[in-house]
């Protein structure tokens, strides 16, 4: 284990390190990582990223190039670009002579760090405010900054005129907001910043600049940075808890090592329910299991009795827990698995399909190993809608039952819907009508909503966590949504030559898939009531 400086799950307060420096990332992550990070950094110094978190940094260094490619080609003129193979001493040298130059468009920016306030930043792009003498600060960011809908102010990529649009509205991202009031307050400290309070962030899609109004945020900057800072500092303490991020923190072992010690709610209730649940005085999970009286009223997310539940259910050891007498599974007599790969935004370049019919699965992949995105990707979506719904016909031509099952549909409603508006027109694409059609009707099956109306789960719903409860297992060790990225990126040659074994990789992975929803289904129509105890019973 590592990342724990005390087997003790009390607040932790160390000697402050020399030098704090902290970006704006520190400011939406886990106020316990703060402390450990900048408390011990030696201990995750030489600890691999997670595949997950590496992957995203990979694409995002890659969306930032692409865009600043994109827009230097356009008008190269009216660029400087800080050199990114310098010190960061020098580049931000560079880029306080690129301002104090009245440079119109920096790329690259980076302020100088401040070892009184704690702050270090960098911005992507730097733009001479129009109306004023300092700079507004333009980020790059690999995900959405807007949504179908109306009221976003953007700006043309090209020249910074905000305006409302009636097409876009804005899709909040506290992230974006507390790194662009950083690099602001940075710029003030300067005399650079902007008289607007205007910020951007140009997203996935780089085709405007979705502009942000920092004067609704800075208060809120300014208390978070405060507190961040003192934890960093040792000057706050702070207490492991479970939340969303702990997933893919390096820490994690050694904090559920101290959670699990004593029991801590979190580790059935996470994040602000833990938080709600220690406010009145529930906080291990032996408390939660006894607990008779009401709900708290400000309770959210899965229902109380199901959170009372599942703390029983980890106290027992107990995978699962059955809500009902009686288990059900919608069937048929021409079954059809489904299991969609999509790699970031960029498409879904993977239809898998296992066909089960008269005792006999067979597997088969619809594919396009054309490197995202391309346009070949309309020829396997066609390729994969054309037979499923062949497979359909036939089944009612013979008199027989069809049935289609995924594992939370979500994914692949939005990739049937998406694939067919973006391909319409082009052969075999079926209209948005005919996929609203069969994903509105009963063929369609969800068997993560099956689970989740019939079960309880101390370890979560996912695939690759209730799958093995019904005896499957994964042939690769490493399977798992986020590390296919990986193997994505290598498969199609987004950085070398493509890697053949990785295509093979994904396949396997993608069959498995599929196998494990058709042996997850089978077993909670077979078996699933004699093998998971009744919530009474707990």
């Amino acid at each position: 284990m590592f990342g724990i400086v005390s087997s003790n799950i009390g607040p932790h307060l160390q000697p402050p390190p020399a030098k704090v420096l902290l970006d704006a990332g520190a400011l939406t992550r886990c106020r316990h990582r703060v402390h450990l990070d900048t408390a011990h950094p030696e201990q995750v110094a030489g600890i691999r990223e997670d595949s997950g978190v590496r992957q995203r940094q990979e694409a995002a260094a890659a969306k930032r190039e692409a865009v600043r490619e994109m827009l230097m080609a356009t008008e190269p003129d009216r660029w400087v670009r800080v050199n990114p193979d310098r010190s960061l001493r020098v580049q931000s040298e560079e880029t306080l002579a690129a301002c104090a130059a009245g440079v119109e468009r920096i790329w690259g920016a980076v302020l100088p760090v401040e070892l009184d306030t704690g702050r270090k930043g960098r911005s992507e792009i730097l733009l001479r405010d129009p109306e004023g003498e300092g700079y507004i600060p333009v980020i790059v960011v690999n995900h959405k900054v807007t949504d179908p809908g109306r009221g976003a102010i953007v700006s043309d990529l090209h020249a910074w005129a905000p305006r409302e649009d009636d097409a876009r509205k804005p899709r909040s991202q506290v992230r974006d907001q507390m790194r662009l009031a950083q690099i602001h307050r940075m710029l003030e400290r300067n005399g650079l910043a902007g008289s607007s309070l205007l910020a951007g962030a140009i997203g996935y899609a780089a085709d405007c600049i979705y502009v942000h109004d920092l004067s609704g945020i800075l208060a809120e900057y300014d208390d978070r940075f405060a507190d961040r800072l003192a934890v960093a500092r040792g000057e706050l303490p702070t207490v492991p808890s479970q939340i969303g991020e702990c997933r893919s923190c390096p820490w994690w072992p050694g904090c559920k090592e101290q959670l699990t010690a004593v029991h801590d709610v979190s580790l059935v209730a996470s994040g602000s329910r833990a938080e709600l649940l220690r406010a009145r005085e529930i906080r291990t999970v032996d408390a939660l299991a006894a607990y008779e009286g009401e709900p708290p009223e400000e309770w959210v997310g899965p229902p109380f009795a199901d959170a009372v539940v599942t703390a029983k259910a980890w106290l027992a050891g107990v995978p699962l827990v059955r809500r009902f007498e009686e288990l059900r599974v919608p069937r048929a007599d021409v079954e059809v698995d489904v299991d969609m790969e999509s790699y970031q935004e960029h498409g879904a370049y993977l239809w898998g399909t296992l066909l089960n019919t008269d005792g006999v699965s067979m597997y088969r992949p619809f594919v396009t190993w054309d490197p995202l995105p391309t346009r070949d990707e309309a020829r396997s979506f066609a390729e994969f809608w054309q037979w499923l719904v062949a497979e359909r016909d036939a089944a009612a031509a013979s008199g027989k039952t069809f049935a289609a099952y995924c594992y939370s549909r979500s994914a692949e409603d939005r990739w049937l819907l998406g694939s067919a508006t973006r391909f319409a027109g082009e052969p075999g694409i079926p209209t948005v009508a005919e996929i609203r059609a069969f994903i509105d009707s009963p063929q369609w099956v969800d068997i993560y909503q099956v689970v989740s109306d019939q079960f309880i789960s101390p370890n979560g719903k996912g695939l690759k966590k209730i799958a093995p409860v019904a005896g499957f297992s994964w042939r690769d060790e490493e399977a798992s949504g986020e590390a296919s990225m990986s193997w994505y990126r290598q498969a199609v040659g987004y950085d070398d030559e493509p890697d053949l074994s990785q295509r093979a990789r994904l396949l396997e992975y993608n069959e498995d898939d599929v196998i494990a929803t058709k042996v997850l289904r089978e077993w909670i129509s077979d078996r699933a009531v004699h093998e998971v105890p009744l919530a009474s019973e707990l």
